[in-house]
């Protein structure tokens, strides 16, 4: 009943299910229904107790002895076996009420809770976190943000990111560890999936995130993560996210995004240079003048940063990476290959060939570079064959140039050919952007051959000189 009050009470409180679900322990479903029931107005009356069962004997409690037997035997028996060893001996309970009697027959030996504080240099700890931000304007925004910690300093770095996938991990860690001066002799993670992939009962890693490592490699950097299902090991870690929602989130309000940003910063700038830390009694800006000599150069700057991912070289001559595609040489079709994505661009390696594009944004875009489309038609055999090649490095323009290569086939469907070679050369020299835009001007003139996109491409003296004077199509 209490839960109950507490959920009603949350969501007139304007708090959404998601919050009010992490705040009680309840369900997001079972939020929602309880919102929609009448509000609580009484605790513990007969009617009450009586309609939700409250004080009737559990069915499990009869398989209380059973229970302590098989566990008594086999300590390690998992709940789940429990329950279905209880069915076959006659429970029809639910399973919560078995689990819940369970809880309280199995024993946990208690572990000693190891605390400890790393030396000057020796550790930082790392972990995502994520906040629901209600703006003045009442908009609602889910904040990722992740966040770094020098353990013997507490000097801390806080950037709101756009997801925690581990490209976003590897490029805020470096940026980080360029903020804090340089690199820890360890870095202390919990256990996502953007670090270790793989691990065994006993804790140790047995895969690591493939993208990840080759990042810690190039930095020289040693990790550690918390064991699985040790909280005394993770709270440090998740006290640190807990720390930064309940400091910084939970106490401010922000008008809007750049708003939220800017108090990060003075925030930051007050946590770590103007109030003692309540772990150590000292402000961190101290005891982090102590920790940058036992601190190592980064070796790679943020700038620098480039993932390893492997791929390989499809037998059309590109790679593929997050839906877009990137050209290679025709000769290096069917290699494995490595592409090194930075922030800004791709650099692509297969055996002896190598390729730099820029980087695409731009769902299921295309890169070609003019050397490699040379290449490519020059490998294709057959009349037939290199014009469709031709058109197709045409078509990747994208609708423009689908749109008028159509209409440029459908009004010379037999002279097409003509056209399209010379375009593709208007292509080679001119580049992508420019010819494009001389699609688009041909398309609003409604003037379809080579000879017009010739003429928006030729170089002018600043005059916009007359195209050339139409004929008409051609069907012969």
């Amino acid at each position: 009943m209490l839960k109950r009050h507490a959920i009603q009470v949350l969501r007139s409180a304007k708090h959404s299910l998601q919050d009010i679900s992490e705040l009680v322990g309840v369900g997001q479903r079972s939020v929602q229904r309880i919102v929609g029931e009448p509000m609580v107005t009484h605790f513990d009356t007969d009617q009450e107790r009586t309609h939700r069962s409250i004080g009737r004997p559990s069915k499990a409690e009869g398989y209380r002895t059973l229970v302590t037997g098989w566990l008594t035997e086999q300590p390690d028996l998992l709940s789940v076996e429990l329950l279905r060893r209880a069915k076959l001996a006659g429970y029809g309970g639910a399973k919560t009420a078995l689990y819940e009697m369970v809880r309280t027959v199995r024993v946990v030996t208690p572990r000693p809770v190891m605390r400890f504080d790393g030396l000057a240099g020796e550790f930082t700890q790392h972990d995502f976190g994520q906040v629901l931000v209600r703006f003045l304007d009442g908009t609602e925004q889910r904040i990722h943000f992740f966040a770094s910690r020098l353990k013997y300093s507490r000097w801390v770095e806080v950037t709101i990111v756009p997801n925690e996938q581990v490209e976003t991990l590897a490029r805020t860690l470096v940026e980080h560890f360029a903020a804090l001066g340089g690199i820890p002799l360890l870095a202390v993670f919990d256990r996502p999936k953007t670090v270790a992939l793989k691990w065994k009962k006993n804790g140790e890693v047995t895969e690591w995130n493939p993208v990840f490592a080759g990042v810690v490699l190039d930095l020289g950097l040693g990790i550690e993560v918390c064991w699985p299902y040790a909280p005394q090991q993770k709270g440090a870690i998740e006290n640190l996210v807990g720390w930064v929602k309940g400091s910084f989130f939970k106490q401010r309000r922000f008008v809007d995004a750049d708003d939220l940003r800017a108090q990060l910063t003075e925030w930051l700038c007050a946590a770590n240079t103007m109030r003692p830390s309540r772990a150590t009694g000292i402000i961190p800006a101290v005891r982090r003048a102590e920790e940058l000599p036992r601190l190592r150069p980064l070796k790679v700057t943020p700038a620098a940063l480039a993932l390893r991912l492997p791929v390989v070289v499809s037998a059309t001559a590109y790679v593929t990476h997050a839906t877009h595609r990137y050209s290679m040489p025709p000769d290096a079709m069917g290699f494995s290959a490595t592409l090194y994505l930075h922030r800004d661009a791709v650099r692509i390696v297969a055996g002896r060939f190598e390729a730099e594009h820029p980087r695409l944004t731009e769902p299921n875009a295309i890169s070609t570079l003019p050397e490699h489309r040379t290449q490519l038609v020059a490998a294709v055999s057959g009349k037939r064959g290199k014009r469709y090649l031709e058109r197709q490095h045409l078509l990747e323009l994208g609708p423009v140039a689908h749109e008028y290569l159509t209409e440029l086939t459908h009004r010379r469907p037999r002279i097409w050919v003509r056209d399209v070679e010379r375009l593709h050369a208007l292509l080679q020299s001119h580049g992508t952007s420019a010819t494009r835009a001389a699609f688009a001007r041909g398309l609003q003139a409604r003037v379809f051959g080579a000879e017009y996109i010739a003429h928006y491409l030729a170089p002018t003296d600043g005059t916009d000189h007359a195209a050339p004077t139409s004929t008409p199509d051609l069907f012969v």
